[in-house]
Order: structure tokens, then sequence, then C-alpha cells
């Protein structure tokens, strides 16, 4: 570990000398890739010097504990050092483990009505407003792409995106069935029903993570139902797409414009066949599946339990009694959870916190 802090930091100065090289300063493309694996670096290299300057603070006070006078001193010395150096190695572990070359992205997320018929629709309508409303709370921006009511103010399927880098490092355990416990608004007799709505969230994907054909497509247009005036409906502003070799179908009718319709469109097709690709890579590799936290996605992750004022990850058997509030986009106490997990798997995955980064 310490011969690998090093060459990173042989690699920082590399990286800071050329930033500094006039030549390539008159390189936009170059100069980019530098700051980009400049800013990578930095708070490694940071972090590693700072753990040899406690390394030779703790040295320096081990000399002087056979002094009489100084023997106390040195021992309170070495006893804070210790300290300090023990939370820079785990600071270190933490930022040493594989990475997801996806974490920085940006993300579509689709929301789709499951068992219990209107009582699962209204969840659906809940999940989004959850999700838009944790947006909105990250500062974080979203536009909705695809949206399909369904009876007394619910939602049978939503897609939408949240426009954000590290928004997929965040939310990309969300992915699988949520589950609600609630007395429906349709429910004169007061009994608690179950009903669930499927999450999806997927890495936004670039034109070079996905190559997609126009021969691939087959590309047809139809009045949109949406909310949007007489405009929206009178005309075929909506646009369907459906990818021939995967049978992937993605629509949009939200906007004025079969242009645009077209473009959102075409956002969620290369986001879904991204993720087809990531979810086949994932499951020739389950270890990896396991530890980037995917999981099935039939498998039931949490449970929104309003008679107990209960939110329930099964995953890492964690409760929150503030239901109302995660309701409204205050998610971080469930999604931070989920990260140290995942972190703590993943150095016991990795062996890592037996060894000894320090010199």
């Amino acid at each position: 570990m310490q011969s690998k802090l090093q060459r990173i930091e042989e690699q920082f100065e590399e990286v800071q000398r050329q930033l500094l090289d006039p030549e390539i300063a008159s390189n936009p493309a170059r100069l980019q890739e530098l700051g980009k694996r400049n800013a990578e670096l930095q708070p490694v290299v940071e972090a590693y010097r700072r753990l040899k300057k406690l390394d030779a603070a703790i040295r320096e006070a081990k000399s002087l504990i056979d002094d009489p006078d100084m023997r106390d001193l040195a021992l309170d010395e070495i006893a804070r050092a210790q300290e300090q150096k023990d939370a820079v190695e785990q600071q270190l572990r933490l930022m040493l483990l594989p990475k997801d070359p996806n974490d920085d992205k940006s993300v579509i997320i689709e929301i789709k009505q499951g068992t219990g018929g209107e009582e699962a629709a209204l969840f659906a309508a809940d999940l989004f407003r959850m999700y838009t409303r944790f947006a909105e709370r990250e500062g974080w921006k979203w536009e909705l792409i695809e949206l399909q009511e369904s009876g007394i103010g619910g939602i049978s399927n939503v897609t939408f995106a949240i426009n954000a880098k590290g928004a997929y490092s965040l939310l990309k355990r969300e992915t699988g069935v949520h589950r609600v416990q609630r007395v429906p608004k349709t429910e004169s007799s007061g009994r608690t029903h179950t009903s669930a709505a499927s999450v999806i969230v997927m890495p936004e994907a670039a034109d070079v993570d996905v190559q997609i054909k126009p021969d691939e497509l087959e590309i047809s247009t139809f009045r949109s139902s949406s909310a949007g005036g007489q405009h929206v409906n009178k005309t075929e502003s909506a646009v369907r797409i459906r990818h021939k070799p995967t049978g992937v179908v993605v629509s949009c009718q939200d906007e004025r414009s079969q242009i645009q319709n077209r473009e959102r469109a075409m956002r969620t097709l290369r986001a879904k066949l991204f993720d087809l690709k990531l979810q086949e890579q994932m499951n020739e590799q389950s270890a990896v599946r396991a530890s980037a936290g995917r999981g099935d996605r039939s498998e039931k992750i949490r449970t929104y339990n309003y008679p107990q004022n209960r939110v329930t990850d099964h995953r890492i058997n964690l409760d929150v009694y503030n239901l109302s509030g995660i309701m409204e986009g205050d998610l971080r106490p469930i999604l931070d959870q989920l990260v140290e997990d995942e972190q703590a798997r993943k150095l016991a995955e990795h062996g890592e916190h037996a060894e000894e980064i320090g010199a």
C-alpha cells in the first residue's frame, strides 16, 4: 500500500509539472484531461502527505520517551498523532477502493406501478415526488421525460432525469421493488393494504457509451395524451422509438415539439441500452454485482410503513422513524448508510482493513 501511495504521489507531481508546461497550456483538450486527473489525485496525495507528517511526529516523540522530563509529553503526543493517523489511514483506504466509473454521471429514473391497483399507482406518484424533492434539496435539476397518469392522481409509469454530477453514485442503490403499507384512500373499512412500485435508476449514457445505428431504430409518432393544451393533443408531437435488436421501447410526449420529444426519447433509449450492458457485465461477475449494490430488480429493498411512521431498508436492516420527512425528500439518512455499508463490504472484500499503510 505504501508503494502504491508513493506511485500516486509521483503521478500527481508529474501532472503538476505538465500543467505548468507552456506547450500543454495551448492544448485545451490535454489541459482539460490533466486538470481532471489532477483533481482526482490531489485529495489522495494531500491525505498521504498528512500521513507522512504524522509518522514523522510519532517517530520524533518516540525518540523522547527515554528522557524522564519529556516522557509524559512524548506519550501524549504519540497518542494524539496515532489517533489522527488511524483516521487518515481509514480515509486513504476508502479513497483507494475501486470506483464505479459511472458514479459521476447524471441519472435517468423509471418508476412503475406494481401490485396493488390504484393504491400502487398513488404510491408510484409518491415515490416520484420523493425523488424530485430530494433532487431539489440537493440543488440538482430534474426534468420529466415521460408520464403516464392513472386513475385518481396516480402514476402507472414515469421516466425523469436528474442532471447532476455524482447523482448516480448516490441513487444507484434505489433500484428495486419499493413496498408501502398503509390504509388506501379507496379503502372504506380502514384496513392496511400492501402495495408496491418498481424503481430503476440508470446512469445517463453518452454517445460514446452506446453505439446506436439509425437502421436499428423503428420510430413512430402519435398524438400526445399528456397535459399540454390543445396544440399537444391535436398534433402528432409524441414520439415512440423501438430498438429492434433488443426490443426496448421508449416514448416521450411531454414536449410540444416532436424534435424535443425525440431527443428526450433517445436519451432514455441510450440509458436503457447502457444499463442492459452493465447488467450483462454484472451477471458475468456476480461478486462485482453484489459490491455495486444494484441487486436483483425483483428484490424488495424497502418498506414504507405509514401506521408506524417507519421506513425499513431490508438490505442493511435499517429502520428510520421519519416517514413523512423521507417522503418529502429527506433521503440522506438512508442513502448515506447504504454508502457506508457498501464501503465496509468493499474493504472486507479487498482485505485492505488488515493492511498497514503507514511507514
